[in-house]
Order: structure tokens, then sequence, then C-alpha cells
């Protein structure tokens, strides 16, 4: 490209480096998607053949644009030190889909086609409140407390990416524990490792040396992962899309909310562009974030994408443009051929735990530390729900072992033999809404704001009423005490207000 006599080359000496700390994020990602999805008996035909492909599509797509992006803006300010935006597979979204509508829908009704149907639409769902978001999400921002994000998200992160998956270290340490001290020798200390390689990749490497060496890993199973080396094209899965509406609505307090908290998690990484020297345009980086999604649910994928953060880390490295395109012709070649197949069978799942591991710390890290300290027990206190969604999991996995018994027939089950925990079946049900809603109550609470915290506790009436949260299905008064208690404790807030407002209370 260039104008003027003034060029911006292709690529970049630093894209190399991008490169390769791009792709292990987007390599560990695909390796989750695959090794959880076949670890629960979905049929490798539908992983390889349909969800793959349509994830490389997504990363691709999103890849390119914001690599055009970068080259836009570099022959617009005549820089050549701009650096695209890192996108591929959202983390977060990816345990937030499988462990609360994909891994649910499959163990409860055996029909991998009807949770990859339902998990195409709610990725479709969720990426076009992504892209929404381009254009209203700048006055929703406002008036949603930093903490009430950060914690939603924190919630997740701590139980499903870090806690869920630093569990599995500890059952094979030989294997693990190098990697681990890789991966947290780096992102703890800051220091770079010899040679500059990413950590991510001394860890993958060390634990498939270690756990070939050990006999831990089949070479059967690796020559059997060839026969799923083939050419697949990304199916076109609007009408499945279309066919997943019909059983979606149980599950848009997980779309819908992931959906918002991408967006704003995306104007964040913005920001952090622009104090690096990179200032995009907000709204067409923010409606690729969400056309990504929708191009990859299209096209077969129900695992939503997003902008990654950490764009000063990759600038820092002299990445430009080039290393976004590297990235997606090299996932897109893995993906379309199968190869996944075999790199999942070479590699142990434990060497790429660690990156979890530190990615789900400095997430719940980050919602301490972003906002005001005061914040703090509101920030606690979102926590709770994604917490007891997991232990609600566990405790139905254990209950339902062989996934012969309905959702209903579990709960009673639960609420039979655990008495004192029978309130875990509710309270677990949409974390990520009454997570949202109850941090934001508790900031105004912090803050004495009693009318603020109001207007924030009746959502929370409002949704439990309608079973988006603590209701395993959305219907009309699908949790009346619950929404009931709801609506008594925001009329106490209310009336506490009035108490203060109207000078009641004497001196403090």
């Amino acid at each position: 490209m260039t104008a003027a006599g003034f060029r911006v080359p292709f690529f970049a000496r630093g894209d190399i480096d991008g490169f390769i700390g791009l792709f292990i994020d987007n390599l560990v990602n695909l390796i989750l998607i695959t090794g959880l999805c076949l670890s629960i008996g979905m049929p490798a035909d539908l992983v390889f053949g349909k969800i793959m492909p349509g994830a490389a599509l997504s990363v691709l797509a999103g890849n390119l644009f914001y690599s055009w992006q970068a080259r836009r803006l570099a022959m617009k300010e005549r820089r050549l030190d701009v650096t695209a935006l890192p996108y591929g597979i959202n983390t977060v979204s990816l345990f937030a889909f499988f462990s609360f509508i994909i891994a649910p829908i499959y163990i409860h009704t055996k029909d991998a086609d009807l949770a990859w149907k339902v998990g195409v639409a709610s990725c479709f769902v969720s990426g076009f409140f992504e892209g929404v978001g381009a254009f209203v999400g700048e006055r929703i921002r406002r008036i949603t407390p930093r903490a009430a994000l950060l914690s939603t998200l924190a919630g997740i992160a701590l139980v499903f990416i870090a806690l869920a998956n630093t569990i599995p270290l500890w059952d094979k340490p030989l294997i693990a524990f190098v990697p681990m001290a890789f991966i947290l020798m780096e992102y703890f200390s800051h220091v770079k490792l010899p040679f500059r390689i990413p950590a991510g990749l001394y860890a993958l490497t060390a634990g498939g040396i270690i756990a070939w060496s050990m006999g831990a890993m089949s070479p059967e199973a690796l020559a059997a992962s060839t026969n799923n080396v083939s050419f697949y094209v990304p199916v076109f899965a609007l009408t499945e899309i279309v066919a997943g509406f019909g059983d979606v609505a149980p599950y848009l307090g997980i779309s819908i909310p992931m959906g918002v908290i991408a967006f704003f998690a995306t104007i964040q990484n913005l920001e952090s562009a622009a104090a690096a020297g990179d200032n995009y345009p907000a709204t067409p980086a923010l409606a690729m974030n969400g056309i990504g999604t929708m191009v990859g649910s299209i096209f077969g994928s129900p695992f939503p994408t997003t902008v990654y953060i950490g764009h000063p880390g990759w600038k820092a490295m002299g990445a430009r443009g080039g290393y976004s395109v590297l990235n997606g012709a090299v996932m897109s070649l893995i993906c379309f051929t199968g190869l996944m197949s075999v790199i999942v069978a070479f590699i142990p799942l434990e060497a790429g735990y660690p990156i979890l591991l530190w990615i789900g710390i400095v997430i719940t890290a980050q919602a301490f530390q972003a906002t005001p300290s005061a914040h703090a027990p509101a920030v606690a206190l979102g926590l709770l729900p994604a917490i007891a969604s997991w232990g609600l999991s566990l405790l139905r996995q254990y209950a339902n072992p062989a996934g012969q018994l309905s959702l209903e027939e579990v709960n009673a089950l639960i609420a039979k033999t655990m008495p004192h925990m029978k309130g875990i079946v509710a309270f677990a049900e949409g974390p990520l809404l009454s997570a949202m809603f109850l941090t934001a109550v508790g900031v105004y609470l912090v803050e004495k704001d009693f009318l603020m915290a109001f207007f924030w506790a009746i959502p929370l009436s409002v949704c439990t009423f309608f079973g988006i949260i603590h209701a395993p299905a959305i219907g009309l008064n699908a949790a009346p005490g619950l929404a009931l208690g709801y609506a008594l404790f925001a009329g106490v807030l209310l009336l506490v207000h009035v108490y203060y407002r109207k000078g009641f209370r004497g001196a403090d």
C-alpha cells in the first residue's frame, strides 16, 4: 500500500514474534474446544468437520479486517509503527458457552446435533449484541459501574477458566508443573525467556516432550487422529441457526450478557491501543467484533470471537499488520485440513492449562485493581454466582453420571439429599446477569447512593420473574418467591433512600 511516495510494507520483522504469540493464544483455545467437546462424547466429525472450520473462518475474517484497519491508519498518519488489534476466539465466552449451553444440553439429551444447533444460534445472538454495542454501547457503559462488568468476567475466569483447569495440573504434576513454571515465571515476573520465545511455546513444547517421554501419550491415538485429516469446507449453518432459535430462549441469559461484556472489553482494548499510540475509530472496530462472531456461527462455530487484550505487548514486540494475517492463515490451514485432530493427540492438554490459569488469575486480579478499592466488597459479591454455578455443575454431574435423569429430576435429587444446599439450584442459574446486577447494587451501597442501588435491584426482580436468572428456563413467574423477594429487597433500598433524603436519620 502506497500513497504519495509513502509505502507500508505487508510484513515487518516483528510480525514473526507477534504471530508466534497470537498463534499460541489461538491454538490453546482451539485445543480446548476440541478437547472439551470430545471429552463429553461429541462426535469427531461434528467437531472437526463443522465447528473447527467455522471457528477458523471467524478468526480469519477478523484478522484480515484488523490488519486492513491497521494499514489504513498507518497510511492516514504516515507511520510505520501501527499495530493491528489482536483477535481470536474469546476464551471467557468459550467456557461460558461450553459450560452453560453445549455441555448441559449434550449431557442431558445425548443429542450432539441439538447442542450444536443451540450453540450456533446462541453464538449468533451474542455476536449480534456485540455488533449493536458499536452504536448504543457507550451509553450503557456510562451508566454501568466498571466493577459490575469486571466482576462478572472475573467470576467466570476464576472458576471456569482458572480453577477448573488448575485442578487437573495436580493430577499430572510431572507433565504440568514444568509448563506452569514457564508461564508463571514470564507473566508474574515480566522477564523475557531465552531467544525471546513466548512462554506459551516453551510450555507446549516442554509439556509435550515430558508427556511423550513418560509414555503418557498414545501413539495409537496419534495414528488414529490422522483419520480426521481431510479437507473440510465450512458448512453454511443459517438453517441450523433458525432451527436452534426454538430452543435458545433458556440460554439468552448467557449469550446476551457475553455479547455485551465482549463489547465493553473491546472498548477497553481500544482505549489501551490508543494509549499505546494507535487510535482506531471505535465504530468499525466494534462492529467487526460482532460481525466476526456472527460469521463464525453462520458457518458452524458456536464459540464467539473478540479483540484480545494486550495490544501494547504486541506493539512492543514490533508486530504491525502482518502478524494478524499470518495468524488467520495458519489457523485456517489447521482447521480446514483437520490437522487440529493431530495436534490434540500430539500435545497434552495439561501443557496448555497453565496458560488458562494465568488468564483466569489476571482477569480476576483486574476486577480488583481497575476499580476503586472501596468497591472491592461489591466485586467479591459478584464472584459468587459463577462459583455457585460451577458448584452446581459438579453436583449435577455427580448426581447424574449416566445422563439418564432429566434436569428437573437432578435438581429434585440435589434438593432432597442436600436440603441445606437446595438454594444453589436457583442461585446458580443465569450467573452473568445476576452477578452484574448484584455487583452494581453493591457498588452503589458502598457509595451510599440508595436510589441507584434501588434502580439496579429492579432488574433482579424482573429477570427472575421471567426466568432469565434463577430459573432453569424462561417463563412467566418462573421463580415467584425469588422475584417477590427481590422486589421487597428493592423496596427496602427505596425506603432507606427516602429516609436519608428527608433527613430523618439525624446526625451521622
